[in-house]
């Protein structure tokens, strides 16, 4: 700073070599500075994409995940609200497989499992006997009557949360297993169903 005051006394010529002298050190000092980042938010940009929202398991789920959009060619319209579901086919499919299960009851538990869809959920082997995935959240079984299980039966597990394709039924009358409808379908479209995501919607 003391030099600088002194040369500041100099003639002009000599103040106006200081002044571009400082201006080009300025220049060099402030290209030199990195760009701040910030810390605040994740980049957004091609090369680090924002993460996204988990899926919500079958909830267990984690939600399960976030359920992919089917088709609007191939889904239905749900039952609004409260209506007769009985009669209403809904579509399990898993790549090339395609399961129908038609709803043969209109009661609150059947009513509510339809309001959920659509769905995409993972199944797994029960015992060498189901099929099974778990939902979201629990169905509403209030007023709902048990069943007694059997092969063709798809039906929900009340204390557990989980839907079931019956192949291998055995046990008796169970309040705690609403039937919700039933299916047509082969071992090897069963298998299916396992190890990749299942999309579950409305048919018709």
């Amino acid at each position: 700073m003391a030099t600088t005051i002194k040369k500041l006394t100099t003639p002009l010529a000599g103040l106006a070599a200081t002044i571009g002298l400082l201006a080009g050190c300025t220049t060099d000092d402030s290209s030199s500075v990195p760009a701040t980042r910030s810390s605040s938010a994740p980049p957004t940009t091609a090369d680090a994409p924002s993460p996204t929202s988990p899926s919500t398991p079958a909830t267990q789920s984690a939600s399960p995940a976030s359920p992919a959009s089917p088709s609007s060619a191939t889904s239905a319209t749900a039952p609004a609200p409260g209506s007769n579901v009985a009669g209403t086919v809904v579509r399990f499919t898993s790549g090339g497989t395609q399961i129908d299960v038609t709803i043969d009851r209109n009661t609150p538990a059947a009513r509510d499992f339809v309001s959920m869809l659509p769905l995409t959920l993972e199944f797994e082997d029960y015992s060498n006997s189901e099929k099974i995935a778990y939902l979201p959240r629990k169905l509403n079984t209030a007023g709902t009557p048990g069943s007694e299980p059997r092969n063709g039966d798809f039906s929900y597990y009340a204390p557990w949360g989980d839907i079931i394709f019956y192949y291998n039924a055995h046990g008796g009358y169970s309040d705690q297993v609403p039937r919700l409808g039933t299916y047509q379908a082969t071992r090897d479209q069963l298998e299916a169903l396992e190890g990749s995501s299942v999309t579950i919607q409305v048919a018709r």
